[in-house]
């Protein structure tokens, strides 16, 4: 007796897979699930300033540090302080961003520092704590 190997052939061929997508669906929204209740969210306002509160740093809070990547020259009043740079960055006097001037120029890896009235350059800036 011979086996027709061939209608066998033809009628593989002609069946398609079906997949089953809900399975699928429910394990991905079992996921989600469990990302949303396991995460926190927080809210952040419009009115930030960008730096952050005093509540949330550690000790001292007077220098604010200016990371630019390629930073090579910083300039303040006309005074060069490019000595202040460590790993690219600088650290800012709080009266320097609330009531001075900062030009920042990452084309070129340039600050230009204009301090409030009565603040010396050597105030202004300090060499970032490591």
């Amino acid at each position: 007796m011979a086996i027709d190997t061939q209608s066998y052939r033809r009628k593989l061929r002609g069946r398609q897979a079906r997949v089953n997508l809900v399975p699928l669906i429910d394990v991905i929204f079992t996921i989600l699930i469990f990302l949303m209740v396991t995460s926190s969210f927080q809210v952040v306002s419009d009115t930030s300033s960008g730096k952050p509160d005093v509540s949330q740093t550690d000790g001292n809070s007077q220098y604010y540090l200016l990371p630019v990547a390629g930073l090579t020259t910083v300039t303040v009043n006309g005074v060069d302080m490019s000595s202040y740079i460590r790993d690219s960055a600088i650290a800012v006097h709080t009266n320097v961003i609330d009531e001075g001037e900062i030009i920042i120029k990452p084309k070129d890896g340039t600050i230009i520092i204009t301090t409030p009235e009565g603040m010396s350059p050597y105030e202004a800036v300090h060499v970032p704590e490591t």
